[in-house]
């Protein structure tokens, strides 16, 4: 009996369990390590920020998926693993031994650079946490006691997400708050990686709502109710959002795994690590060697089925087969009501339209993983 253990429930493991659930390997013993009951569907996080989504609707339910698996789900967190000894060690102090070992724990939010972010402002990721206190600024604005200034730190799609998304939901529950809202980029415009078209739907947008954008403006610090700007500016506010890209978690570097210079699990083109063969990674904390790719859930959504496909070949002794991520990735840019961006090379449009075909698409997206459906 072989054991693979799954550590993390990102996007690409929850395809793997949905897999073997549905072609179970002979001979396996299978175990998902990971700290919390459910997983949250990234895509859908702004749709519930803005009110559009319950909390069930965007989390997938583990242990269902792990029984239609056939997989022991053990509830807690991964603090590291010994890849030469093949161990993971639990924070539970459970230590388990493994002859294949996949991680997928996504990543952390990039606040924990900045000093003073950590015990100043709320990070979208862990989204668990994001999500437990957004729900207190909402009840604090429906008690009239809700934020009169919201900052954004982060002008990448997520943050003109999320701040849009704030917006809308504060409108609906609290008209008369009307807090003003900011959003901040290190970059010298709005969205960087996209499409001038797409910036210039967004700036629209954020104009039309009245939402100040603050491009060239790196935050160095942050302090309780302020951010000090590299120019030396200060903003005053009473809550400070955070979602700047991606970190990674510290464990992997510090195990020993080969990771890339940001700390990253740096693999080869099946998603196995190029230091260790007996382990493999998928989603935000692995990068492919040969083909970097952004920190994005579409191109974790993808890596699950040549994931699933190379750790049975791995459990059966035989040699993996490469995969290459797509280049390039649609992006679905939703603006607070239910109306959404799409974004692809250089496409750019826009509409209700846009909203419900992401909406079919999430919503289908979670279909597969409900098994009591």
């Amino acid at each position: 009996m072989k054991r693979l253990v799954l550590i993390g429930a990102g996007h690409a493991h929850v395809e793997v369990l949905r897999r073997f659930g549905m072609r179970p390997p002979a001979g396996v013993e299978l175990v998902l390590v990971s700290p919390h009951p459910d997983t949250p569907y990234s895509g859908m996080l702004p749709g519930w920020i803005a009110g559009h989504y319950s909390r069930s609707d965007c989390h997938i339910d583990l242990a269902p998926l792990a029984g239609f698996a056939r997989c022991r789900f053990l509830q807690t967190t991964c603090n590291g693993i010994n890849p030469d000894a093949r161990l993971v060690f639990c924070e539970n102090g459970r230590t388990l031994p493994f002859d294949v070992v996949s991680v997928d724990i996504g990543s952390r939010s990039p606040a924990l650079e900045t000093p003073g972010a950590v015990e100043n402002a709320l990070a979208v990721r862990p989204i668990d946490r994001f999500m437990a206190a957004w729900e207190e600024v909402c009840r604090m604005a429906i008690a009239g006691r809700g934020p009169r200034h919201i900052a954004m730190v982060g002008a990448g799609a997520a943050g003109a997400e999320v701040v849009l998304s704030m917006q809308h939901r504060l409108r609906e529950i609290a008209p008369a708050l009307r807090p003003e809202f900011e959003l901040i980029g290190d970059d010298p415009d709005l969205l960087p990686g996209h499409n001038a078209s797409v910036r210039a739907i967004l700036k629209r947008v954020l104009d039309a709502r009245g939402v100040k954008l603050r491009p060239n403006s790196r935050v160095e610090r942050v302090d309780r109710g302020r951010l000090q700007l590299h120019n030396g500016a200060t903003i005053a506010t009473e809550l400070i959002a955070w979602a700047t890209g991606a970190s990674p978690s510290m464990w992997p570097r510090s195990v020993g795994l080969a990771t890339d210079d940001r700390g990253f699990i740096l693999v080869n083109d099946a998603l196995q690590s190029v230091s260790h063969p007996g382990v493999f990674a998928a989603g935000d904390i692995a990068t492919v060697r040969s083909h970097p790719r952004p920190k994005s859930g579409v191109f974790a959504v993808r890596a699950g089925q040549p994931l699933e496909r190379n750790l049975r070949r791995a459990l059966q002794d035989l040699p993996p087969i490469a995969w290459q991520p797509q280049r390039h990735a649609l992006a679905l840019i939703t603006t607070g009501a239910r109306h959404a961006v799409a974004s692809r090379d250089a496409l750019a449009v826009q509409g209700n339209w846009v909203w419900q075909w992401k909406n079919w698409i999430d919503r289908r997206f979670m279909r597969r993983y409900r098994i009591s459906d």
